[in-house]
């Protein structure tokens, strides 16, 4: 398989980490999450950078950490799922690698996230509806930049990593 790079995209709870962890142990390549590199850099968790900086200020973060981390060769990254709103960051991850787009239903995401407290966006009693929204408006550029898109409630997360691995053996 060509040494290429990895890039899981999708919403939030829709398995980026998780699968992204399992497919780099697979392949024996490095594993980045673009939330947890913000956090390492910065020294603050992200609920903490959206408190101080806004939403604004943890988007420019992202884009410095997704533009370094598209540098290097053969590493697996899952990326926030808000990471597609920014345009520096599709192009990036459009032309430096492979671009994998996870899907999940919004119950799928609700149920996966329901106990999490780290997640600013979420941190509100309308869930249901907030993730409604962000899936409607960020579908669109997930699909516009992904080179395959793959139904996390649909298969199972070993078949999942074997459907992408396939699919990056393809490219030339």
């Amino acid at each position: 398989m060509p040494l290429t790079n990895i890039f899981l995209v999708g919403p939030m709870g829709a398995g980026k980490s998780t699968i992204g962890r399992m497919l780099a142990k697979e392949l024996g390549l490095p594993f980045y999450d673009s939330d947890h590199e913000v956090e390492a850099r910065s020294g603050a968790d992200i609920p903490w950078i959206f408190d101080v900086e806004g939403e604004e200020g943890f988007r420019q973060r992202e884009i410095q950490v997704i533009h370094d981390l598209c540098t290097e060769r053969g590493i697996i990254l899952a990326t926030g799922g808000g990471a597609v709103t920014r345009l520096e960051n599709r192009q990036q991850l459009g032309t430096n690698g492979f671009v994998v787009f996870l899907k999940a239903s919004v119950a799928a995401q609700l149920a996966r996230t329901e106990k999490d407290k780290k997640r600013p966006l979420l941190q509100r009693p309308d869930r249901k509806e907030v993730l409604t929204q962000l899936l409607s408006d960020r579908a669109p550029l997930y699909t516009s930049i992904a080179d395959i898109e793959l139904d996390t409630e649909q298969l199972s997360p070993k078949a999942l990593i074997n459907e992408i691995i396939r699919a990056v053996g393809k490219q030339p």
